[in-house]
């Protein structure tokens, strides 16, 4: 894929939007200890190298999918985790659009292979 051309004089015309980047939205972040502890006490799937925790939200609660992303020292020095947590974004971008349950919080939690 090609990036898109520059006009020639250097300003886009009024009006005119650059192309975007991802045609997903972005999900919203869990950013708060206790949204990562209350998932934590919730249901837990796992695979070798990641784990998924999800809770469903009180209905008081705002609407939408939200996802946090962690990875323990165990997983290697700050480089490592930093590549793992990558991962994992990219990989909740792609799936939980479509698969991800509206009011519900998902933490992905990476894991050393």
């Amino acid at each position: 894929m090609t990036p898109p051309e520059a006009p020639e004089d250097g300003i886009a015309a009024p009006g005119e939007m650059p192309p975007a980047v991802s045609v997903c939205a972005p999900l919203a972040t869990l950013r708060k200890r206790a949204d990562f502890l209350r998932a934590a006490r919730a249901r837990r799937q796992g695979t070798d190298s990641m784990m998924v925790q999800g809770r469903r939200r009180a209905l008081g609660e705002a609407t939408g999918i939200r996802v946090g992303f962690t990875c323990s020292k165990k997983v290697g020095n700050a480089v490592a985790r930093n590549r793992a947590k990558r991962r994992l974004r990219e990989a909740a971008r792609r799936v939980l659009p479509s698969d991800g349950r509206d009011g519900w919080d998902y933490v992905l939690i990476g894991r050393a292979e």
